[in-house]
């Protein structure tokens, strides 16, 4: 999808900047400071685009059903995965960063809902590495593989590879590879018992590796991982194919297992559910891997912090916000945001999703229809953005950029 950078006033309206602060027909180099949240609802097939910095809506995009959100490592893609309709939706969210070593150039354009649409039966998880994503399809006997950048370009190159069976399992993208689960043979319905490396001529490069009862995968730094009921798969590659190895659970933790992951970003972590009221902090470089920390009630949800990777924000039941401290293993502050959302009840009840957008946590209340706005450097509430219908899942993308001069005529901004 070709992309237009900010003409010269959006951009002096996006930086807040009087017309005095340009110099003849010149923008003068700027920092620019862009985020957005993407938030669907939890019954309708919309997904909101809010500006995470003044509330103000963006645009508000319909897709098929309602949809869980995934961003991409760039930020330039949002994709909407609708299980009940059978669709995988993707959004241009309008915020790309291009590296150049020293600094990295911004373009801030209007968010846009794709052409391109993924159908299939019962489309679940979602990952994505590197720029390749891999998209399952629990009622499917092959996962579909495909780039960031030909979605964007408006192009469906698809490559499926093998997972035997249809079943809920995931799979991991490496290059030439892909990491899948393998079904359980007795009964597909049940959880995989394993994961092999398999690559896209249809041949397996290794033996497989058992991991019972497995549910859960996250990235953190070169490390992707698999929760099992033994402990944790962990991949990383070696020469020009991915390789496993398995880090058991250690006999010092209380019965139980991880079935919800994510990764740690600028500190090579993990962190698990484990039980209904604790998570479990993971470090695979240290001979105790594995830490608790107890919280005060049933977890709702919880992600990491990328721009202060010391810190997770955890969601529970009672309401409130914690911040664990993940160096230390302890909840480092908590907050009180919304009345209680109980965790009895059906699975997929509208709970709160948290996001992180730079300085600023943000809450979805979906029972309410507002966001909850939390500062991130002071742990304080700052506003509420209100949100029609039941606000739901929620990511965010954006960053900061400089803004490079262009004279009169060349019709666009471009930001460092």
């Amino acid at each position: 999808m070709p992309r237009t950078s900010l003409s010269v006033p959006a951009l002096a309206l996006a930086l807040g900047l009087a017309g005095g602060a340009f110099a003849g027909n010149a923008l003068a180099d700027e920092s620019v400071t862009a985020w957005r949240l993407f938030v669907s609802d939890h019954e309708k097939p919309v997904v909101h685009v809010i500006d995470a910095l003044d509330g103000d809506r963006l645009g508000t995009f319909t897709v098929d059903g309602p949809a869980t959100l995934h961003r991409t490592g760039s930020g330039e893609t949002v994709f909407a995965v609708q299980g009940a309709a059978g669709k995988v939706s993707a959004i241009a969210t309008g915020i790309a960063f291009h590296d150049h070593g020293d600094h990295a150039d911004i373009d801030v354009d209007e968010p846009k809902l794709l052409d391109t649409v993924f159908s299939g039966q019962k489309p679940a998880h979602f990952v994505e590495r590197q720029g390749i994503v891999a998209q399952w399809f629990d009622g499917e006997k092959a996962a579909r593989v495909f780039s960031e950048k030909a979605v964007l370009d408006g192009k469906a190159e698809v490559r499926t590879v093998d997972v035997t069976a249809a079943h809920h399992g995931v799979a991991v993208p490496y290059d030439n590879h892909a990491v899948v689960t393998i079904p359980n043979p007795e009964d597909a319905s049940k959880r995989p018992v394993g994961a092999r490396i398999v690559g896209f001529d249809g041949k397996q490069a290794g033996g497989d590796a058992a991991c019972p009862g497995l549910h859960g995968s996250a990235g953190s730094g070169d490390i992707y991982a698999l929760a099992c009921g033994t402990g944790l798969l962990l991949i990383t590659r070696k020469g020009d194919a991915p390789e496993i190895r398995h880090l058991p659970y250690a006999k010092s933790l209380p019965e139980g297992s991880v079935s919800t992951l994510i990764g740690g970003k600028g500190l090579q972590y993990f962190v698990g559910n484990f039980g209904a009221d604790r998570i479990v902090l993971v470090d695979p470089s240290e001979a105790e891997a594995f830490r608790l920390v107890q919280l005060p009630t049933r977890r709702v949800h919880f992600v990491v912090d990328p721009v202060r990777p010391q810190y997770v924000y955890v969601f529970t039941e009672d309401g409130k916000l914690h911040r664990v401290d993940v160096v230390k293993g302890e909840i480092a502050g908590s907050l009180t945001l919304t009345g209680p959302y109980s965790m009895d009840g059906h699975w997929s009840d509208p709970r709160p999703r948290v996001a992180v957008a730079g300085d600023k946590v943000v809450v979805t209340d979906p029972l309410a229809g507002k966001l909850h706005v939390v500062d991130a450097g002071n742990f304080g509430k700052t506003g509420e953005i209100a949100v029609e219908g039941k606000p739901f899942n929620i990511v965010a993308v954006g960053g900061t950029g400089q803004v490079h001069d262009h004279a009169e005529g060349e019709g666009h901004a471009h930001a460092h």
